[in-house]
């Protein structure tokens, strides 16, 4: 089964509504500089192993009080064993979130063909043109566009949600983005933190202030049925 690396015990953000805890998985595909998840991207091998027995054990103890888990990375979609981990979690009675940067469609879509995700929050790094240059890796955007189409035609709860940073992130790249994604049921913007960022330059940069972000989500509000702010 595919390793753990981490857990939250509780989330109390990850997966809204619900009572959640969050489990960190190793390794993604894109190497986004601003991400702060450093270690579990570029050097999963040092962080140790959540011991999965204990795992197991802390499921069947929150029983009756943990409403759902959040699959989160890292890039979880990577894992071909996904579906295991995510069946052990089902079979238990818990909601099933899962975090994704969208560029595994057919993953997501059988995972949400076996009734195995309740709920799915996907990263939009950038309007499309611009994927490569800010995920910092090679990009099928076709797959990008398949899993937002494959999650806009779900019946899951969803949300659409873009790390705003400055230098990568101007007002028309998050225009461009709500004309693309337009009549989408969630967006949120999210505020950047400068803390163990994948390229250390990113550390030094100052996030945007949060009234600018909070100005932006007015100007997103036609595209969406709501537009939420996160971080500030």
């Amino acid at each position: 089964m595919v390793e753990i690396k981490g857990l939250e015990k509780f989330a109390s953000k990850d997966f809204p509504g619900h009572i959640s805890s969050t489990v960190f998985l190793p390794g993604c595909n894109f190497r986004c500089p601003f991400c702060h998840n450093a270690d579990l991207v570029l050097h999963p091998e040092s962080l140790p192993d959540f011991d999965l027995n204990f795992f197991l054990s802390y499921l069947d103890s929150r029983q009756g009080w943990l409403d759902g888990l959040c699959l989160s990375g890292g890039e979880p979609l990577l894992h071909d064993d996904l579906e295991v981990l995510a069946r052990i979690i089902k079979d238990r009675g818990y909601k099933l979130k899962i975090d994704t940067n969208g560029s595994f469609p057919d993953k997501l879509d059988q995972l949400i063909k076996e009734g195995l995700v309740d709920a799915v929050a996907m990263d939009i790094k950038a309007p499309l043109n611009r994927y490569p240059e800010v995920v910092k890796a090679a990009v099928d955007v076709g797959k990008i566009e398949e899993s937002v189409r494959i999650i806009e035609n779900s019946r899951l709860d969803y949300v659409f949600r873009t790390t705003v940073v400055p230098g990568l992130h101007q007002e028309e790249d998050l225009l461009t983005i709500g004309g693309w994604l337009k009549g989408a049921r969630a967006f949120q913007l999210q505020q950047f933190f400068p803390q163990r960022t994948i390229d250390p330059d990113y550390s030094k940069i100052k996030p945007y202030p949060p009234e600018q972000l909070s100005a932006w989500a007015e100007l997103l509000q036609p595209y969406f049925d709501e537009v939420r702010v996160e971080g500030i």
